[in-house]
């Protein structure tokens, strides 16, 4: 059996702390599997083009292991190729680099780490949304460049408090993100998603549904995307819906950069119909040197909250995912039933309904 792990190079930083568990150099607690008497493993970064490890060993492997991170974008193609391969396992949350329409077809399992990063997610939401609506990154930069003029900081910061926030898709995340939001006392919270809360739940965080998306974006000053990437999602903020967005909203983005229209965003930061967008998702990663969401700025020079996808993979959160590959990978090894929350792809059917209506 080939277990093929497209991982991330930590280089120096894995050496010296080895509780980074997504690195090439650390591996993933499953990797280490008592029973080595059958098991070939291949741990590598390298994914890009056919003279990758990725696509060279896909062909015969039996289980791939990545991550959300750094995915190895497991396409039909390569599907069609991988003669072997029954289960994928994404070390984390979010299976999109993977073709689940054509793993089902190939009656390929696909595994997530499902609740791992939720609460690292919705940390990190809420870090963006004060640091864009307080202005936060060009004040920091003025104090690094030994400037001191408070008027050209405070002309684009305010107050969450008495603000209308908007979440797309109120599940794990999302409805964590409202939950910890709640002390702010902003002016209302709404959700977007094909799914109502229980009365409850939508109580508890003061919650209001609204069905039209467009009417949604309207009214928010703060908009956060919480959702999976499918293809109801896929390019769902594009220039058509950033138009209707309340003129100098916020926009935050965790859940999987492809939902956004990257040249629309960028554009609309620049106009000011945006004031600003943060997230650490890009619609390819690792994001190209000249990608536009690293260099966008607002009207005022500011509004830029990008980082690299790490939102989900604190040392906390790779703690529970690699303990969560390891019990996968050995319910695999041992012919034991998943957790069904795991499994988004059983063998020949879809298992979630969190990538969409089906």
């Amino acid at each position: 059996m080939k277990v093929l792990a497209i991982l991330y190079n930590g280089f120096n930083a894995a050496v010296k702390e080895p509780r980074l568990l997504g690195t090439v150099e650390n591996k993933i607690n499953g990797l280490h599997h008592e029973d080595t008497s059958s098991l070939h493993r291949k741990v590598s970064s390298d994914k890009e083009g056919p003279n990758s490890d990725f696509e060279k060993h896909i062909v015969d492997a039996e289980v791939l292991i990545t991550t959300p991170f750094h995915p190895g974008y497991l396409t039909r193609e390569l599907i069609e190729k991988a003669k072997n391969l029954k289960l994928c396992v994404t070390a984390g949350v979010g299976s999109d680099h993977v073709d689940l329409n054509a793993a089902v077809d190939h009656k390929i399992q696909v595994l997530e780490v499902t609740g791992s990063n939720v609460v690292s997610v919705a940390e990190h939401v809420v870090m963006n949304i004060l640091t864009l609506v307080r202005n936060f990154i060009p004040a920091h930069e003025m104090i690094e460049r030994g400037d001191w003029q408070v008027s050209d900081v405070a002309r684009n910061a305010f107050d969450l408090e008495g603000k209308v926030i908007g979440t797309i898709g109120a599940g794990r995340i999302g409805y964590r993100v409202l939950e910890r939001l709640v002390p702010f006392d902003c002016k209302e919270h709404l959700y977007y998603d094909y799914a109502k809360l229980p009365v409850e739940r939508e109580q508890a965080v003061k919650a209001r549904k609204v069905d039209d998306i467009e009417d949604f974006v309207s009214q928010c000053d703060v908009v956060t995307v919480n959702a999976p990437l499918h293809e109801g999602t896929r390019g769902l903020i594009n220039e058509k819906l950033l138009s209707k967005f309340k003129p100098g909203a916020w926009l935050v983005n965790t859940a999987r950069g492809a939902i956004c229209d990257a040249d629309a965003v960028a554009a609309a930061l620049k106009s000011g119909q945006l004031r600003g967008y943060a997230g650490d998702v890009w619609n390819v990663q690792p994001a190209p040197k000249d990608h536009p969401w690293r260099t966008m700025k607002n009207p005022l020079g500011g509004g830029n909250g990008m980082t690299p996808h790490y939102s989900g993979t604190t040392l906390d959160a790779q703690a529970r995912y690699a303990a969560g590959t390891k019990a996968i990978l050995e319910n695999y090894f041992e012919g034991r039933e998943q957790e069904p929350a795991d499994i988004i792809v059983g063998v020949g059917a879809w298992a979630t309904k969190s990538y969409g209506q089906r």
